[in-house]
């Protein structure tokens, strides 16, 4: 395995230096690359064309398990533990986690909602549970904030909003959108924590006209929303290739919305829901 990553780098990196750092002899090394290739190298490396494949459609954001998926589902057999040590020989790694950062305020004095989830993030039918939070995006132009709406039934966006300004505006955009694709029956139970802008007066009571219970999770306990919490770290981590900023927040819109609406939602995979995309679990189990 050392050698295939000596002689995978070395176009990069002498492969003096390659075989120092990885404690091997210079000789043995070309003495391998003379031999003919073994059946299970041909194997490994007709396996690794598919995987670098993979991990190029999908810009980085998966590592092994949701490649083995995708293998699998392309009629190549084949174990995760492989598939994570060939990623490993090539230095294919998927982004890493970034950090999540809270941006709602819950320092107020406005009504507050009961918690009907108790972190049962569960949902037997569309438009059952839906979630929501804010994050933020960096831009050269100043910041962003986005309002997303999750249903936990298929992991789908049903709602989402950007706003220069951090306010309850930004929550009814959000909804406008989930109610205009969706139109949920009396009963939906739309879960948040306990920010501002969801205990703000013309939230309260547009849900409360809608026939939407509002729930709220406990003070300062982010495990209270975590499946949310959880989805905000994946997209910060996934989103636009990994920049750390975007030059204009016209970019971060575009970005933003192809992520959502073109991947997360219609191709990005998830082991939750059978190791599809939203829009196909819901067509399997719902087709309208």
């Amino acid at each position: 395995m050392r050698y295939r990553f000596i002689d995978s780098h070395r176009h990069r990196y002498s492969v003096r230096g390659l075989c120092q750092v990885l404690g091997v002899c210079e000789k043995s090394y070309y003495a391998w690359k003379k031999r003919s290739p073994s059946a299970r190298d041909r194997e490994n490396q007709a396996l690794l064309s598919q995987i670098r494949l993979i991990f190029r459609e999908h810009k980085g954001r998966y590592g092994s398990p949701r490649i083995s998926c995708v293998l699998r589902a392309r009629g190549i057999r084949c174990s995760e533990n492989r598939v994570a040590r060939l990623m490993k020989a090539d230095g294919l790694r998927a982004r890493m986690k970034k950090r999540y950062i809270r941006t709602t305020h819950s320092s107020h004095h406005l009504p507050l909602a009961r918690d009907f989830v108790q972190r049962a993030f569960r949902a037997s039918r569309p438009d059952q549970l839906w979630l929501s939070d804010i994050t933020y995006i960096r831009t050269r132009e100043g910041w962003l904030y986005l309002n997303a709406i999750l249903d936990v039934y298929s992991r789908r966006i049903v709602g989402w909003s950007l706003s220069r300004t951090l306010d309850e505006t930004l929550v009814h955009h959000s909804l406008d959108m989930a109610f205009f694709h969706r139109r949920p029956g009396p009963g939906t139970i739309f879960h948040t924590d306990r920010g501002s802008q969801y205990a703000a007066t013309s939230v309260r009571l547009r849900l409360k006209n809608e026939g939407i219970l509002q729930s709220m999770s406990r003070k300062g306990n982010c495990y209270d929303n975590a499946m949310m919490e959880s989805f905000f770290s994946s997209f910060k981590r996934e989103l636009g290739d990994g920049k750390t900023a975007f030059s204009t927040r016209r970019e971060a819109y575009i970005a933003v919305k192809d992520y959502l609406e073109n991947y997360y939602n219609r191709v990005r995979i998830h082991s939750g829901i059978e190791n599809m995309s939203p829009v196909q679990f819901e067509k399997l189990n719902f087709p309208t």
